[in-house]
Formats: C-alpha cells, sequence, structure tokens
C-alpha cells in the first residue's frame, strides 16, 4: 500500500468537495479548482476527511494512488489557505515593478521584459527587488516562478540574477592574477 495514498485529507471548514466519474472539484475562499482523476483510483469523502483508494492492485494503479492523493491534497491546501512563492532579484540595476496584470522587469538588457501573469496568480513586489508570488493552483504557481527565474538565472561569480529566496547559489572563485616571472 502507498504510505502517501493511504493517508486520509482533512478538509477545513469552508471547502466543498464535488467528486464526479473521472473528475475532482474543489471549492473554497481563494477560488475553485478541478483536476481529471485517473479511472483506476476511487475519491470518498466522509466525514470531513477524504480518502484515496486504488481499485486495482495493478502496476498503473500503484503508480498514480499516492499522485492522486497528493493532487487531492494540494488542491484542498490551495482554495483554503493557498500557496507562495518568494523571488530574490540581485545586481545593480535589476528590478520588477507591478503593471496591471503584467510585471515589469529591468535586468541589464536593452529593453525592460513585461511578463504577463496567469490567471490565478498574483504578485507582489517588495523594495523593487522580491517578488512575491500567491496563488491557489500550486502546479500553475511553480511553472509561473519558474518562467520568472529563467528570464535571468542567477550566475555563479557574482550571485546577479533572479533566485529562488531560499535557493543557494554555488559562488565560483573569478580569474586569479598571476604574477609573471
Amino acid at each position: 500500500m502507498s504510505r502517501i495514498g493511504k493517508q486520509p485529507i482533512t478538509v477545513p471548514s469552508g471547502v466543498t468537495i464535488a467528486v464526479e466519474p473521472g473528475a475532482v472539484k474543489v471549492k473554497g475562499p481563494k477560488g475553485t479548482l478541478a483536476a481529471a482523476v485517473s479511472p483506476l483510483v476511487e475519491i470518498r469523502v466522509q466525514d470531513g476527511t477524504i480518502n484515496v483508494a486504488r481499485r486495482e492492485d495493478s502496476s498503473a494503479a500503484r503508480s498514480v494512488h499516492g499522485l492522486t492523493r497528493k493532487l487531492v491534497a494540494n488542491m484542498v491546501t490551495g482554495v483554503s489557505d493557498g500557496f507562495r512563492r518568494v523571488l530574490e532579484i540581485n545586481g545593480v540595476g535589476y528590478r520588477a515593478e507591478a503593471k496591471g496584470s503584467a510585471i515589469q522587469f529591468a535586468l541589464g538588457y536593452s529593453h525592460p521584459i513585461v511578463f504577463p501573469l496567469p490567471e490565478g496568480v498574483q504578485a507582489k513586489i517588495d523594495k523593487q527587488t522580491v517578488v512575491t508570488l500567491e496563488g491557489a493552483d500550486r502546479q500553475v504557481l511553480g511553472e509561473t516562478a519558474a518562467a520568472i527565474r529563467k528570464l535571468r538565472p542567477p550566475e555563479p561569480y557574482k550571485g546577479k540574477g533572479i533566485k529562488y529566496a531560499e535557493e543557494k547559489i554555488r559562488r565560483k572563485a573569478g580569474k586569479a592574477v598571476g604574477a609573471s616571472s
């Protein structure tokens, strides 16, 4: 039995679950999320908890059991609390500015970069160098953060670029100036 798949998911107050054949919908204060569910697993909602069980003991059913449970748990957490990702911008003249539903970056290129935010993702910018992304859908939030980081990944010599707040940049020594004999 899957160690993750057999754990029950507690449903916080204010969150409603609708299980349909092949799909599950979760609605809460932060929004509504829906996902397709494999026919190899079964989702049961009882007494404020959600249980995910396999319909058969095949290899394919075992492989999607824990995945389905984690996806549903992420949906429940997303619509109740939401997810957050923090990006830091390092570098002289590197900055970000909110422009409606987009972020404008100055990252050392000859032109500013306008990054449109996807539906369901909000951005807060502190001191022009810290971008906080918030949203209910964990997958969309992670993809958005990765796309922003990809605009100017951190380089190992001076650490300039966009990095995750918890990320550690491995620094390299610069070119050594040697004395010629």
